[in-house]
């Protein structure tokens, strides 16, 4: 009795293999059209930040007042007049500038007839080698004249460390405006352009970088690279699978 040959083994499509790679490219694409999201919106940042450099400061009441109808302030250059802010009690938020750990003060300064009654105002950088600060009074009231530019508070996320009374890590603004007994503050804040303490050279006015790097067409393409090498491999496969 003659048997008939055994057909070919059915299923050597490399069912796993292929899911495994359909995850990873989507992951890999999905990172890839992340970056140049990331890179529209930082163009738009950069672009903004130009302008701001040559735009003249607005009185920040009447910028505040926009804020809180609604209005978008972010990288807008303001000027303010601070009573005593050259005096005035501050916190300390960790830092690290051009490399070098540090901590950036942080004070309030009263708003009068806006809709808000107070502005944290970051007074620039002390680096972690200077143990001096400058005086405190809280009953000074001498008029300093501030520009700055207005910011958005940066948002912590779950790495952040705690703040606490004597370093605090994150710029939470309704939190740092109670431990000043500030009233009514602003969501922004002020970063300092001109100087806080002219008299006291330890601490440095450093609003934005002077150079803001913008490599995410770089990671997009790497991710993308990535992808297309994975679908080299898959397809290199599946010859040698259908070749053997």
């Amino acid at each position: 009795m003659t048997t008939e040959p055994a057909a070919p083994a059915r299923g050597r499509f490399p069912i796993g293999l292929t899911i495994a790679v359909a995850i990873a490219l989507a992951i890999l694409v999905g990172l890839g059209t992340w970056q140049l999201q990331r890179l529209h919106w930082k163009e738009g940042v950069l672009a903004r930040i130009t302008a701001l450099q040559a735009a003249p400061a607005q009185p920040v009441a009447a910028v505040l007042d926009r804020v809180a109808r609604g209005g978008d302030a972010d990288f807008t250059r303001v000027e303010a007049t601070c009573l005593g802010l050259a005096k005035a009690p501050y916190v300390e938020l960790y830092t690290v500038r051009d490399g070098q750990a540090g901590v950036r003060l942080m004070s309030a300064c009263r708003i009068e007839g806006a809709a808000y009654g107070s502005v944290l105002v970051d007074r620039g950088y002390v680096a972690d080698t200077t143990s001096a600060r400058p005086p405190t009074d809280p009953a000074d009231t001498a008029p300093l004249d501030l520009v700055g530019v207005l910011r958005q508070p940066e948002a912590g996320n779950r790495f952040s460390p705690p703040n606490t009374p004597q370093r605090w890590y994150t710029r939470d603004v309704a939190a740092m405006a109670a431990t000043l007994k500030a009233p009514r503050p602003a969501p922004l804040v002020i970063m300092a352009e001109t100087a806080t303490n002219p008299d006291w050279t330890g601490l440095v006015p450093a609003p934005i970088p002077a150079d803001i790097p913008n490599r995410h067409l770089e990671y997009a393409l790497t991710w993308y690279g990535l992808a297309a090498a994975l679908l080299g491999v898959y397809a290199a496969v599946l010859i040698r699978r259908r070749a053997s």
